[in-house]
């Protein structure tokens, strides 16, 4: 069964940073690409950052650009996604994705970020 628990949500005031991680577990991490979405309040999911298998290649959304990092520890199966420099508009539930095909799209249980003076 494939798992996928995200860690590090909280509370930051604007310009802070935290640390999300997501946990896999259940399949051969390491072979597709990990994704993080956000849904803000009231709004649909957004995609937010990807990497690839080795880790070599990520791409992130134009409003998280210059602030995100999205990392990858294959010993560890896990994927990261440190933010810096948070806005108000960053506020979300963060979730944790796998893609392999339309029968198998693998999603976390998110983790709440919440940037608010």
């Amino acid at each position: 069964e494939v798992q996928l628990v995200e860690s590090g949500g909280g509370s930051v005031q604007p310009g802070g940073s935290l640390r999300l991680s997501c946990a896999a577990s259940g399949f051969s991490f390491g072979t597709k690409d990990m994704t993080w979405v956000r849904q803000a309040p009231g709004k649909g999911p957004e995609w937010v950052s990807s990497i690839n298998p080795g880790g070599w290649r990520t791409d992130n959304a134009e409003a998280v650009k210059g602030r995100f990092t999205i990392a990858t520890d294959n010993a560890k199966n896990t994927v990261s996604l440190q933010m810096n420099n948070l806005k108000p508009e960053d506020t979300a539930v963060y979730y944790c994705r796998q893609f392999v095909d339309h029968s198998r799209d693998y999603w976390g249980q998110g983790t709440l970020v919440t940037v608010s003076t």
